[in-house]
């Protein structure tokens, strides 16, 4: 079996052009003590390479605790181009910061102490998540969380059964001044929230699954939870989609099929009216992975992240009939 998989694995590494010599870490990294080795599983996506260089940089911040990326698994999506196509560039890519290209997510795991799943193509999210839950191994999982209502609850219910964290969350959530509007702290009690973002397609993803995530993250970072049914009306361009939350309150996100737009939102208070400050990119999110880690806590509930994609869901659906409401509850 191991003269198999290094023989696959050997294989693998030679289709995206890349000898032995080209992925051998740094003993820096090879040396380090247990407890801080970082696994990244999925080379398709900026995230992996983003998340790299922050960690893994000459004088790296101490918010980020000496945790250091030491091993990844390339594959990623094989049917996606457009995540397929990186995987070669962002394999060396890696290999150069002084991370061990493994031929296997088990020979990853077998290397770290806790895990990124990156993997852009959420149809394989299901099979990498389970093997990770299985292993023991905290796991911070990017969007998409999976490409189907049924695998998140799968992935959900493995975490909770095993009793190992899980963490999902979009960097939108931690926008300047969101998670402040979303307690209370600026305008008082949320009584509704609008958002807008870029919402992409992807024909193997249910609709916001695959980029509308982000500003749908950033409305329930708004509302909170609680939403009770969704209505979606859309043309070519754009969609709009309202969902109700006990109470009465309303939040809506405006998806665009365009990156000009660029992400924000404003929320009405009983005190008045807020908008979100600037997203700041990845470092906010990527101190809340190192605190999750440290202290084995998801900042966002993972039964949050399971209504989040029943609201997407419900979209999707509201979408196909018409527009009618759809109540989560619904949702399969």
């Amino acid at each position: 079996m191991g003269t198999r998989r290094h023989f696959v694995g050997t294989t693998l590494l030679a289709g995206l052009g890349i000898g032995l010599t080209d992925v051998m870490a740094s003993p820096a990294l090879k040396l380090m003590d247990k407890g801080k080795r970082v696994g990244i599983i999925g080379l398709d996506t900026s995230h992996s390479i983003a998340f790299t260089k922050l960690l893994n940089a000459d004088v790296p911040s101490p918010d980020f605790k000496e945790y250091k990326v030491v091993a990844a698994y390339p594959w990623g999506s094989n049917t996606i181009e457009s995540g397929r196509e990186r995987i070669p560039k962002y394999t060396k890519e890696m290999a150069s910061m002084g991370v061990t290209i493994a031929r296997s997510i088990d020979e990853v795991l077998d290397q770290v102490d806790v895990i990124l799943l990156e993997t852009h193509d959420g149809n394989l999210r299901l099979e990498q998540a389970m093997k990770i839950i299985e292993s023991g191994k905290p796991v911070f999982m990017d969007k998409p969380f999976a490409a189907s209502i049924a695998d998140v609850r799968k992935i959900v219910e493995a975490s909770e059964k095993h009793k190992v964290p899980v963490f999902s969350s979009s960097s939108l959530r931690y926008t300047d001044k969101a998670m402040a509007i979303g307690e209370g702290k600026i305008v008082g009690k949320i009584m509704g929230a609008s958002t807008y973002g870029p919402a992409y397609l992807e024909p193997t993803h249910p609709d916001l699954f695959w980029y509308g995530i982000h500003g749908v993250e950033l409305l329930y970072t708004l509302m909170g939870t609680g939403c009770e049914c969704v209505s979606c009306i859309s043309t070519d361009g754009v969609e709009v989609v309202t969902g109700v939350w006990e109470g009465g309150r309303l939040g809506t996100f405006r998806g665009v099929r365009r990156d000009t737009i660029g992400f924000g939102g404003i929320a009405f208070g009983e005190n008045g009216n807020a908008l979100v400050g600037e997203y700041t990119g990845y470092r906010p999110l990527l101190i809340k992975i190192i605190e999750f880690f440290e202290t084995r806590i998801p900042p966002v509930p993972l039964r949050e992240t399971l209504e989040i994609y029943e609201f997407m869901q419900a979209a999707h659906d509201s979408k196909r009939q018409g527009g009618i409401q759809i109540t989560l509850d619904s949702v399969h």
